[in-house]
């Protein structure tokens, strides 16, 4: 596993490779902060290639050496895939703690609620997330709150939802193709 291989090679000579494959000393960025990046770069990867439990495993490293938010809320992540939904919120609820800004986790813990059928409770936290400081993809809580409102047949609370999401994913054919639809619902 990649994640883990690269550690002793990294502890060996406390520099590193920066993108353009030169060295990088250790200066404003501590070292375990960096290994922490780099093992949540590792895991992202896996998570694309559907290695949930290599991409687990490079998250919790990266906890153990530097905890972050990103870090806790995609271990979160891949708990929701194996279906460990109440996990996976604890984990973005330990990620607000660490980087209340973060908006991801308000996003995602919104998202879980909404797979437990608790659409209700997720509407606050998807507000949460489309305040947050620091967020990205910043249209995903307008479209789950769109999708919330639709449920409830708030067919013009839905549309602008949408349409703030559209607004900030411009060309975005699933979004387009919903307000199509809500449009004529809410006329």
């Amino acid at each position: 596993m990649r994640c883990l291989e690269e550690k002793g090679a990294l502890e060996k000579g406390g520099k590193m490779k920066n993108s353009r494959g030169g060295e990088k000393k250790n200066g404003v960025m501590s070292f375990k902060k960096r290994r922490a990046e780099r093992l949540i770069e590792d895991g992202n990867l896996f998570a694309m290639q559907g290695k949930i439990e290599d991409a687990m495993t490079c998250y919790s490293e990266s906890i153990k050496h530097y905890p972050t938010a990103e870090a806790y809320t995609y271990l979160g992540w891949m708990f929701s895939f194996l279906g460990q939904v109440d996990d996976a919120i604890d984990l973005c609820k330990q990620a607000i703690l660490i980087d209340s800004d973060y908006g991801n986790p308000y996003n995602d813990i919104g998202s879980y609620l909404m797979i437990k059928g608790k659409s209700e409770e997720a509407i606050d936290w998807l507000e949460r997330a489309k305040a947050a400081r620091r967020y990205e993809p910043r249209h995903f809580p307008f479209i789950n709150l769109g999708r919330i409102y639709m449920e409830k047949g708030e067919y013009k609370k839905a549309v602008t939802e949408f349409q703030e999401a559209l607004r900030l994913d411009p060309g975005n054919e699933e979004v387009e193709e919903i307000l199509h639809e809500l449009n004529k619902k809410a006329a």
